[in-house]
């Protein structure tokens, strides 16, 4: 996570930080009650937090990832290893930094499918397609 990328807009370019240098980054795909650990290493030139958006956390406030708030900032050169204890959530949420600028381009999709042993709450789909609406503020 955190390596710059170009990314242009007619005829400029600006450098955003991405991840696994995708935009958006990678979807995570996990059933409900998993636990998942997502080892983010920050190749970036700024401090950043990743926040599982819509993810409860039970018991397990030190990992959700509100800058100063439940952990400081995941620094150049380092790496952190998030536990994401996913309990009732079920349908698609995200995961986005939680650092200034970073917001607009480190995020992605969090798919979490029933548990082994569930079906849906509806009729099981054909296919499935992730889209994300975002906005870039670069």
């Amino acid at each position: 996570a955190g390596a710059r990328v170009k990314f242009y807009e007619d005829v400029q370019h600006n450098d955003i930080v991405v991840v696994n240098d995708s935009y958006p980054g990678p979807e995570i795909r996990v059933r409900r009650g998993d636990t998942v650990f997502v080892n983010v290493h920050n190749q970036g030139n700024d401090g950043f937090t990743i926040h599982w958006h819509g993810v409860k956390q039970p018991r397990n406030p030190w990992f959700d990832g509100p800058e100063f708030i439940t952990q400081c900032p995941i620094q150049p050169g380092t790496n952190f290893t998030y536990k994401v204890v996913l309990s009732g959530e079920r349908g698609t949420l995200w995961w986005h930094a939680h650092s200034d600028w970073t917001r607009g381009s480190v995020h992605g999709a969090i798919v979490i499918l029933p548990a082994q042993d569930e079906t849906y709450p509806f009729p099981t789909p054909d296919t499935e397609q992730t889209i994300i609406l975002g906005k870039h503020i670069f």
